[in-house]
């Protein structure tokens, strides 16, 4: 074994390597100016590591080693805040069971790799297991009485249906903002129209003359502008975009993923949705998601994701003309 021959040199470094993650963190987490979330996870990482090994080398000089059963759980808990809490961005509770399962094996496969390892893990569990004294009775009363008995009542509780009503009212169409930026460019919501809302003879076609479209095939044959862009538009609904998986096939809300969500995904073919809605703000919806929702639109909020970081502008028109004609709504106006 390589011995250090300058022990505070030694100490220093140790230092520098566990206050660079400390530092990140003060400083906001894994956006600092210095590293991304990528590389602060693994100093944070690192760091735990670090720390652990030099934590249990001075609990073995001081004469105090943790006996296996003590380690097992505190190298657990540590690969569960490392998961949990300072890997950034957060990952889904599947991951991080997947990670803590391989974690599991790997404090396992630690504490057997020798026979006398093995025996200080497990000897204790034994006696706990055999010994008729008052303390394993109760270590073993606790273990598989009481302990499955909280699990099985949290489980209840979170699966248990909640019907009271929420803390404050919702509002289903929050008032927009006057503007937004999308792709560099301000967009007045008062003012804003369909640019694609294109009759035959080329010019902008008002709302409620494209009634003549409604229920004519879009994709067969030589179809006139307007079904064009309607074309495009449901390419984008049911390939660029998969909105179908949320707001199902009938634009009815009822799309294979939807009931994974609180509230379900928006119907479209009910009149009180996009029928009570002009363009410019279902754009607005369909382009910032549920992060731009104003206060008043919570507790529930929306699961729409800012549909501007992967569809152009032009694609986000032209799906909201889609889903207009698909449905035989006219959008709202005032004029």
């Amino acid at each position: 074994m390589i011995k250090i021959r300058n022990k505070t040199l030694f100490a220093q470094i140790m230092a520098i390597i566990l206050a660079v993650p400390m530092l990140a963190w003060a400083g906001g987490g894994g956006a600092t100016g210095f590293i991304d979330a990528g590389t602060f996870a693994l100093v944070i990482e690192v760091g735990l590591a670090l720390g652990a090994i030099i934590l249990a080398t001075v609990v073995k000089k001081m004469g105090m080693p943790l006996p296996k059963l003590v380690q097992a759980p505190i190298l657990w808990a540590v690969c569960y805040i490392a998961f949990r809490v300072i890997l950034q961005p957060p990952i889904p509770f599947s991951l991080l069971a997947m990670y803590m399962g391989v974690c599991t094996v790997c404090i396992l496969l630690y504490c057997s790799l020798t026979t006398e390892s093995w025996e200080e893990f497990s000897n204790p569990i034994a006696k706990m297991l055999r010994a008729n004294s008052g303390g394993a009775k109760m270590s073993r009363y606790a273990t598989f009485v009481i302990l499955p008995g909280l699990i099985a009542f949290q489980t209840y509780d979170m699966m248990l249906p909640k019907f009271g009503e929420p803390i404050e009212l919702r509002t289903v169409h929050p008032a927009p903002p006057a503007s937004i930026n999308t792709h560099k460019k301000v967009i007045n919501l008062q003012t804003a129209e369909n640019p694609f809302r294109i009759g035959d003879d080329g010019n902008y076609l008002k709302v409620g003359d494209e009634s003549k479209y409604f229920g004519g095939n879009a994709w067969t044959g030589d179809v006139p502008v307007f079904l064009q862009k309607v074309q495009e538009g449901g390419q984008v609904f049911f390939g660029t975009a998969g909105c179908f998986f949320c707001h199902g096939d009938n634009l009815d809300g009822l799309g294979p993923f939807s009931f994974a969500f609180n509230p379900i995904p928006a119907n479209f073919a009910d009149s009180g949705t996009i029928a009570q809605l002009q363009e410019s703000f279902v754009f607005w919806r369909v382009a910032k998601g549920g992060p731009d929702l104003s206060r008043e639109a919570f507790p529930w909020a929306s699961a729409m994701p800012p549909w501007e970081k992967h569809l152009t502008t032009p694609e986000i028109w032209k799906v909201i003309i889609f889903e207009y004609w698909h449905t035989g709504f006219f959008p709202r106006t005032w004029g």
